[in-house]
């Protein structure tokens, strides 16, 4: 369960938010919630339809309920993530325990949420997830934030310090630094020599920003 702090903020960031719930009253409640806080909401109530919708138009967020009587929340997530490895995805449910948590963190869920929870709430977690997958943003702060990401993970994965790619791909320290940080967009030539040195293909790191 979230133990975030409520935040009465408005957010600046408006988000796409799929929800999966077989509760009809949820799915009013949350669709009336997200839309005054200025989010975008599609609601389902089958697992068929929530992923029809990713299909269409991939969201930002999906919000997903774990117990949904003849539907496992576990088999949808499993799906998910199958499907859109990057999706961040929020569970929801109203019979919150240890083992679930454990179960669906396992999983890259993003956080937790115990039914019911107030909008506060909500919004804290939705203005976390933005900030940590860069949603909301434009394209180009998109692209910045996720090649600073994917660099720094594949960098981590070798166990190579910044000096040791600096040495290995020709690129100063204080340029990788800000790359990573996604405060600099690098230029191609850069991305193809960090690429090179960490024997990644630059092609899948931009893939992962949606180009």
């Amino acid at each position: 369960m979230s133990d975030r702090k409520e935040s009465a903020s408005t957010p600046s960031i408006s988000l796409a938010v799929a929800v999966l719930d077989d509760d009809t009253d949820f799915l009013e409640f949350v669709t009336t919630m997200l839309g005054d806080k200025g989010h975008r909401v599609s609601t389902s109530t089958e697992p068929d339809e929530l992923i029809e919708l990713c299909e269409e138009s991939l969201p930002d967020v999906v919000l997903l309920d774990m117990n949904m009587g003849r539907h496992s929340g576990q088999e949808v997530l499993a799906q998910l993530r199958e499907r859109w490895p990057r999706l961040c995805v929020i569970v929801v449910t109203g019979y919150p325990s240890m083992d679930s948590m454990r179960e669906t963190f396992k999983k890259d869920v993003f956080d937790y949420l115990a039914k019911p929870f107030s909008a506060e709430q909500l919004e804290g977690v939705l203005q976390q997830a933005a900030e940590s997958f860069g949603l909301g943003l434009r394209p180009q702060d998109r692209l910045r934030t996720e090649l600073g990401r994917q660099i720094r993970l594949a960098r981590a994965d070798r166990g190579w310090t910044l000096k040791d790619l600096s040495e290995s791909s020709g690129v100063s320290v204080s340029q990788l630094s800000s790359i990573e940080r996604g405060t600099h967009l690098p230029s191609l030539d850069s991305l193809v020599l960090i690429a090179g040195a960490l024997q990644h293909n630059p092609s899948a790191w931009l893939a992962s920003a949606g180009f």
